[in-house]
């Protein structure tokens, strides 16, 4: 595997390369951690992307602007220019652009949402960890956002949503359950896993992202991601 790391345009904002060398086109996933603006999350990022990498994913990791640069419009922007860059160098990255999808967790699910539903999103599938999709974080994260929900249309990608009942940051009858609503009301295809243990910010649940997350795990809530590769293979 070859790491590599190229700035955006964007001020303060990078792309993490996780290329993995095949004899064919693999599908992508561009990941964008979560950290309410004030951090990109360790938990969310390299091990994240290793593990897609060894599913035979190409994986991305997109770094925004965070703690005093934060600022949402100007994050928006960093991911639009992810997908811009990954899809111009598509052949020597080695993705299918056809098969290239976001996966965001807590505040980068807030952004990996508001980029699928852009008249111009290059996501063919989103995934959405516990997702912030309602402002009413934004004091806490020192950010002005928008409710994502407004911004679902006709065109919005297949998407697929996990979180736990026990979420007291980003509750699922506030964040996720209109989420998913609205994405029905559209006829946009969507996958819900909303499980009974986990809580906000788990990323894989598992060991491998526990060891930097104080050793939170939960075995149930880590079934989100065996699902996920289920669900992108029905998909296509």
């Amino acid at each position: 595997m070859d790491i590599q790391n190229v700035s955006l345009f964007q001020s303060y904002s990078s792309l993490d390369i996780y290329h993995s060398n095949s004899d064919e086109p693999l599908p992508g996933v561009v990941i964008i951690p979560g950290g309410s603006y004030n951090k990109i999350m360790e938990r969310d990022s390299e091990r994240v992307a290793i593990t897609l990498a060894s599913h035979a994913f190409q994986a991305f990791v997109v770094r925004y602007p965070v703690i005093e640069h934060r600022d949402y419009q100007a994050a928006k922007s960093a991911v639009a220019q992810a997908f811009d860059h990954i899809v111009a160098h598509d052949k020597e990255l080695d993705v299918d652009v056809n098969h290239l999808g976001v996966l965001g967790f807590s505040a980068g699910g807030q952004l990996a949402a508001a980029y699928s539903n852009t008249a111009h999103t290059k996501a063919k599938f989103v995934g959405l960890g516990y997702p912030v999709i309602k402002p009413t974080l934004d004091q806490r994260m020192g950010v002005t956002t928008e409710d994502i929900t407004r911004l679902i249309n006709k065109k919005t990608p297949a998407t697929f949503i996990w979180g736990s009942f026990n979420d007291e940051l980003t509750p699922f009858d506030e964040h996720i359950l209109p989420y998913v609503q609205k994405l029905r009301e559209h006829n946009v295809p969507v996958e819900l896993h909303e499980f009974s243990t986990g809580n906000h910010g788990l990323a894989l649940a598992n060991e491998y992202t526990g060891i930097v997350n104080n050793n939170r795990t939960d075995e149930h809530m880590a079934l989100w991601f065996p699902l996920f590769l289920d669900w992108l293979k029905r998909l296509n």
